[in-house]
């Protein structure tokens, strides 16, 4: 609606006319700003939030504020386990029992027919059971009163579903939620990315740091007990020296080795006894013992003494075994009941003395002060050696001394090892905190560049909004640079060759900067600079100019010479401003302006390209509203024999007429097809509506029984031989004549992808379809198509067929492409004939074929309407 001419004076009625309306488009832009506030929300989610426990109830809590939301849940499909996770559910009427379920349980309802078939659904009470069962759907749970489902998706992959529902009748959903719901489940699919990869970094830090933690506690406690073999080693040493100098005071040597005994495992009472000659008593040269002062001789019994000497070898007793031994007849009753009262722990180690027993040495602790274990028991046995040497054969004193050498030798040998592998330790230590310190550098720069990456530039334009808030007099501007014909490059030379160049912009772009403002790469072809400390504007624009002219100049890739160029929008950052995402929106707004007005050119932001990013936005919102209720009007237009005027087939396109821009051309709504990826759903369409006019055509026993219908199909249905053939099966199944079916195929389109799509094009030929070239010149190495693909019929662009019979050149070019066609095979339609000089020239220059309104005008197809059920009256 216009603006209303403010020198004429509104009466009352007018102004409150006017008022509904204002309030309308101020409700509109409200929730325009509270969804870009959301998309910076979730944004900043996958930035600030650690842990994806924390990100669902975030994304919860940003939903809710643009929609009523309070029954909410996140659905996972986990194809390799055939599950689905329920990752976050809240619902004020369910309670979800199980967080993970199958599959195949789930594959009929609703949330499994989301994950399934990729598509959203929107239920309202209205219409709930009836779409549930026309999609063949069993719901489970509470009956909703509205119902909002989206796909969420990786590239084309689906992997989970979000699902808002209200169960009160005061909350209902409209269309706008669907559209908006739709909008942001991509960003969301991309914060859920990236805090999942930051989320298994960090934990990939964290059992590395556990792993290096438990080697230094085990290698702290090999230490330790290297420390104590050392002490061990020291006190062999001393019994060794002790036998080697052994003296007749006997009782000096025990004492000795009861020292060292004492230090070394705890022997608060030793004692060492001799079996005489006749080995039938023992007697106690040496007796130290905290409860007796003495020890009589004896003869042998069933004594902890004489147990080892039966054995022969070295024993551990204590309460634990000695009631064994006791059954066993091993053991004395009496003497097994006080260690087992008192909790006593007892070692005894034989001495043999040329390899006979001759005595034993036993230490033992009472009331459970002190409990020996197997090394101790070890370490007195080897004890009760170097006590027997010292005892009958001081001749190996010197064997014992070497031996000691030697494995004193082995120990500082293995200490050593030891301090090389705490060395190394140390060495992971310092290399995992300079992984911690590149993972903080990654986390704030571009991975391919080096550049600073969305966060750190955003941090820095936080900053620099702020400065600006407090010193007005200080100058900033953000510079958005975007490069041309990248996707080109990437696609043709491939994704290292796509790397290099992004590489050598980068490069590029620094040497026409200063060396304090910030450069930083947002992610694809965009690049963004903010400048601070400027005298003026015309300097930004310099910048911007030398910008533009270094991209221009040609890159050498792998040997080949390629041309881009850039376009850039700047913004210069006012008081107005509050956020670093406002700043980047305008200075995008304007890039896009300045590809809009021919690329290669700087664009400063003013607030009318807000307005019509916001109208596009308005355009794209009702083209997907028009596409999902089918309301498009679809007319036909036929191609004639110019010389019998017979119809060879008739072409079948739709028209729109917007409800404020009036008629939308044919080229404008394919490129928002095109731009909001519905170009598949748009190719579905006039399928369906070609298969249904087809079908009526042979029930209605009309004139057009057998008259063939051409539509034009981009070539995302030829990318595989597969969904050509699955093509093929659709049109079968309608009950529809493939030979019935013309599909044209835009020049420009197999520009793109021409090297994938002749595998598809012999299939649909081979299956008796039809096929046109259709705009034929109006792209590049055009003449090609001719030779290699089988096309029936080739029709020459409408922009020819104008200048015919003015241009001579294009008359030839005309004539030309007729004797081509002789020998390919093909036949040549002349499209756009609307006078009778164009007719007469191309009867003259032997064109058999021709379409145009000269010859007739488009009509309306009925059928197109069928189906229908409601629509808003702005849409039709």
């Amino acid at each position: 609606m216009a603006a209303p001419d403010i020198n004429v004076e509104l009466s009352l009625e007018e102004l409150r006319e006017l008022v509904p309306q204002l309030q309308q488009v101020t409700e509109k832009y409200k929730r325009s700003e509270a969804i870009q506030k959301s998309l910076f929300d979730i944004s900043e989610l996958a930035s600030s939030v650690s842990d994806l426990a924390s990100l669902y109830p975030a994304i919860h809590e940003i939903i809710a504020g643009f929609m009523p939301a309070r029954n909410f849940y996140v659905a996972f499909l986990e194809e390799e386990n055939a599950i689905v996770d329920f990752a976050y559910f809240v619902d004020e009427s369910e309670d979800l029992l199980e967080r993970q379920m199958s599959a195949e349980d789930l594959k009929n309802s609703l949330t499994g027919y989301i994950l399934s078939s990729g598509n959203y659904l929107f239920l309202v009470k209205e219409n709930f059971q009836q779409q549930v069962e026309q999609l063949n759907i069993r719901y489970i749970g509470p009956m909703p009163v509205d119902w909002i489902g989206v796909p969420l998706k990786r590239g084309n992959q689906i992997i989970g579903a979000m699902v808002v529902q209200s169960y009160d009748e005061a909350v209902r959903y409209k269309q706008e939620d669907l559209d908006v719901l739709l909008f942001v489940s991509q960003h969301i699919v991309n914060s859920l990315d990236r805090v999942k990869s930051r989320e298994l970094t960090e934990k990939t830090i964290r059992q590395r740091t556990k792993q290096l933690r438990q080697m230094n506690d085990e290698l702290q406690e090999e230490i330790s007990e290297r420390q104590k073999i050392e002490s061990l080693q020291q006190a062999l040493f001393e019994i060794s020296e002790l036998s080697a100098s052994i003296d007749t005071d006997m009782n000096v040597f025990y004492a000795a080795i009861h020292d060292i005994l004492s230090r070394l495992i705890g022997a608060p009472n030793c004692y060492v006894a001799i079996l005489d000659s006749q080995k039938n008593s023992l007697t106690f040269p040496y007796f130290k013992d905290e409860l007796n002062t003495q020890a009589e001789t004896r003869s042998l019994g069933l004594g902890l003494t004489e147990y080892v000497i039966r054995q022969g070898r070295a024993a551990l007793l204590d309460s634990t075994n000695v009631g064994q031994l006791t059954q066993d007849n091993e053991l004395d009753e009496r003497i097994a009941n006080v260690m087992i009262a008192s909790n006593d722990s007892w070692l005894g180690a034989p001495l043999f003395i040329d390899g006979n027993i001759s005595g034993v040495i036993a230490v033992q602790s009472y009331g459970g002060s002190h409990k020996y274990t197997q090394k101790d028991l070890e370490f007195l046995r080897f004890v009760s050696h170097h006590i027997a040497v010292a005892l009958g054969r001081k001749r190996s004193t010197e064997a014992i001394q070497t031996y000691n050498q030697q494995l004193a030798e082995k120990v500082k040998e293995r200490t050593e090892e030891l301090n090389q592998t705490n060395l190394y330790l140390q060495k992971q230590i310092e290399e995992r905190k300079q992984i911690q310190q590149q993972l903080v550098y990654d986390a704030h720069h571009d991975g391919l560049t080096g550049l600073a990456n969305r966060v750190l530039f955003n941090n820095r334009l936080e900053l620099a909004v702020a400065n600006k808030l407090r010193y007005p007099q200080n100058n900033f501007a953000v510079v958005f640079i975007d490069l041309d014909r990248f996707k080109q490059i990437n696609d043709s030379l491939g994704h290292h060759a796509g790397d290099c160049f992004l590489r050598e912009v980068a490069q590029r772009i620094s040497s026409c900067i200063r060396g304090h403002d910030l450069l930083a790469r947002l992610g694809g072809d965009e690049f963004v600079v903010l400048f601070d400390n400027f005298e003026v504007e015309k300097d930004i624009e310099e910048i911007s100019s030398r910008i533009i002219n270094a991209i221009a100049e040609p890159f050498v890739i792998d040997n080949k010479e390629v041309y881009s160029g850039a376009s850039i929008g700047i913004a210069y950052i006012e008081n107005g401003y509050q956020s670093a995402d406002e700043i980047l929106r305008d200075a995008d707004a304007a890039m896009y302006q300045a590809k809009s007005s021919g690329r290669g050119r700087h664009v400063i932001f003013d607030k009318t390209m807000r307005d019509k990013l916001l109208e596009e936005l308005e355009i794209e919102s009702e083209f997907r509203q028009m596409l999902k209720l089918e309301a498009f009007e679809c007319y036909s237009q036929p191609a004639f024999d110019l010389i019998s005027k017979e119809n060879i087939y008739e072409e079948c396109y739709i028209r729109w007429e917007h409800s404020t821009l009036g008629k939308i051309k044919r080229e404008q709504y394919w490129q928002i097809a095109e731009q909001s990826g519905l170009t598949v759903e748009m190719d579905k369409f006039m399928l369906k509506k070609a298969c249904a006019v087809l079908k009526q055509w042979s029930l209605s026993n009309s004139q057009k029984v057998n008259h063939r219908l051409a539509i034009n199909l981009s070539i995302h249905h030829l990318t595989q031989s597969s969904l050509a053939i699955q093509l093929v099966e659709q049109i079968k199944q309608a009950g529809v004549d493939p030979k019935k079916l013309v599909i044209e195929f835009d020049e420009n389109d197999l520009n793109r992808r021409s090297q994938f799509v002749l595998p598809a094009i012999k299939v649909l030929k081979r299956s008796g379809i039809t096929l046109v070239l259709d705009n034929f010149g109006s792209g590049l190495a055009s003449l090609s198509y001719l030779y290699s693909y089988p096309f029936d019929y080739v029709k020459v662009d409408h922009r020819f067929v104008s200048t015919i019979p003015r241009s001579e050149r294009n008359l030839k070019l005309v004539q030309s492409v007729l004797s081509i066609s002789t020998h390919l095979k093909f036949k040549l339609i002349a499209e756009g004939i609307k006078t009778d000089e164009q007719y007469q020239a191309l009867i003259n220059a032997g064109c058999e074929f021709g379409q145009g309104t000269y010859l007739q005008k488009a009509q309306l197809l009925p059928i197109c309407h069928e189906g229908i059920k409601s629509v808003e009256p702005h849409l039709i």
